[in-house]
């Protein structure tokens, strides 16, 4: 088990990457390769009924300075840079999209065995600036999210939440959008040995008095291949099948039904992710 409480991000991220990850309605490939002086170059294209979006994404790594330029459909070029560790614990990245000169971003991160930091903020005259923050250790966190327009000078967001992890338990309770959303979700590693997990997630909305409940699980028949289903009291299922049919590769089906609407077609969406 890792030390210290992680990011922000980690608090409920067990649940989430059981109930939401790699679920998909539409068609996507990626495809990666790798130059002989250690250039990567990942091509990836979804397909959304009609509508193809595509883009090119290149990676150079220099000691410790991650280069990535991504190129897309509409002409966009997103640059970021990542300096791992200039610092012990310490993380910086930068990154802009052309040509919006407004998108330049200065990001800091720092993981400490009682804290995880996140903060950034925006290379305009009236930036967004961004906080978040987890204290506490690898079995409790508490932490807090924080987003700040200062041009016209409101929070933006503000987020706040709790993690309790217990060898194969992870519990956590979170307030989201200003206090208008309660989340609380729950993940249980069964067994390890069939990679075999329970997870459940329930949102509260005041404004609507909205209640959304989504339970999951999944489990591995081979080291090679799992199974994921998960259904929401809105009686949206979902299954899919993951096969990592050579190392790094994964070949992904999914399908989703709505039970309250049986007539309707099935929505089935296909992933391949192929590396060398």
């Amino acid at each position: 088990m890792a030390k210290g409480p992680g990011q922000y991000s980690d608090i409920g991220k067990k649940a989430r990457d059981l109930l939401f990850k790699d679920y998909n309605s539409d068609q996507k490939f990626t495809i990666t390769t790798y130059s002989p002086t250690g250039v990567s170059i990942t091509s990836s294209g979804t397909r959304k009924g009609d509508l193809f979006v595509a883009d090119v994404n290149t990676q150079l790594k220099n000691k410790n300075i991650t280069t990535d330029i991504k190129v897309d459909t509409n002409s966009n070029v997103f640059t970021t840079v990542t300096v791992n560790e200039p610092a012990p614990g310490l993380k910086a990245i930068f990154n802009f999209k052309v040509p919006d000169q407004s998108s330049g971003k200065v990001e800091l991160q720092y993981l400490h065995d009682y804290a995880g930091i996140r903060t950034s903020v925006g290379l305009t005259a009236n930036p967004v600036v961004n906080f978040s923050g987890a204290v506490g250790s690898n079995t409790l966190a508490l932490g807090a999210d924080v987003s700040f327009d200062t041009k016209i000078g409101e929070l933006k967001t503000l987020n706040a939440g709790l993690n309790f992890t217990k060898d194969d338990l992870v519990a956590s309770l979170t307030v989201n959008d200003k206090g208008d959303a309660l989340n609380a979700s729950y993940f249980h590693l069964v067994s390890p040995l069939t990679n075999t997990a329970v997870g459940a997630e329930v949102t509260h909305r005041f404004s609507t008095n909205e209640n959304t409940l989504t339970l999951g699980t999944q489990h591995a028949l081979d080291p090679l291949t799992t199974v994921k289903a998960r259904v929401n009291n809105f009686g949206k299922a979902n299954a899919l099948i993951q096969h990592e049919w050579r190392p790094k590769s994964f070949f992904t089906i999914s399908g989703e039904v709505d039970t309250k609407a049986i007539e309707k077609s099935a929505k089935v969406g296909l992933s391949l992710a192929l590396k060398p």
